[in-house]
């Protein structure tokens, strides 16, 4: 393996990492939103929620384009 591949797969991994636990907490923030839907705070947490489920799904999407991209390259 080439030493530009290793860095981007490192780069890859990378986005993986960083996916990994807002896969977790925006479930969670989700979660919280419609289980308090009579809270001033609804909105706010509520679009919080699905800002960490949309960033979670990219770089979920890039970091596995980045991992084929070095592997397959």
């Amino acid at each position: 393996m080439k030493h530009t591949n290793r860095k981007t797969l490192a780069k890859g991994i990378k986005y993986l990492a960083f996916a990994l636990p807002l896969t977790l907490i925006g479930p969670s923030i989700l979660f919280t939103a419609f289980n308090n839907q009579d809270h001033p705070y609804y909105i706010p947490v509520l679009v919080i929620g699905i800002i960490a489920l949309i960033a979670a799904i990219l770089l979920m999407f890039r970091g596995i384009m980045t991992v084929v991209k070095a592997i397959f390259d």
